[in-house]
């Protein structure tokens, strides 16, 4: 059978800043700069999780779409939108919340629930021209 590639896009909302605890403030600003802001900063967030895997002989289907969103919107969304990462999300709680730690972490929570039947892609937008991808 060929292997056939799903995604599903979703978006969320959610502040965050990006800070060392064992640097010093001036290290935290040279380093992360306007991502550094103490009083946080925000942004729309969009991201992909692709599934790849052969097509089911009798639905067509590699995996239900709808069971997928569910799985996101519970899983994801519910937790990081509109939210502070950093205060809000258990998994940031020591855990820099960079672009590059919220996709594995979003990674993390869906393979946990996704057959590993399935390979699994999840790509995060930060902003339209800064993205990350993570395949595990």
């Amino acid at each position: 059978m060929p292997r056939v590639t799903i995604n599903r896009k979703e978006h969320f909302n959610a502040a965050h800043r990006l800070y060392n605890p064992e640097w010093t403030d001036e290290k935290n600003e040279q380093i992360f700069g306007k991502c550094n802001n103490p009083n946080w900063h925000g942004h729309n967030y969009e991201v992909i999780v692709s599934l790849t895997g052969e097509p089911d002989h009798e639905t067509g289907y590699v995996y239900d779409m709808k069971k997928l969103s569910d799985l996101v919107k519970i899983q994801v969304l519910n937790k990081f939108d509109h939210k502070n990462l950093n205060l809000d999300v258990v998994e940031f709680k020591s855990l820099n919340p960079t672009a590059e730690n919220i996709v594995k972490v979003i990674y993390d929570l869906l393979r946990a629930e996704i057959e590993e039947e399935y390979e699994m892609k999840i790509t995060l937008y930060e902003t339209e021209r800064n993205y990350v991808e993570y395949s595990g």
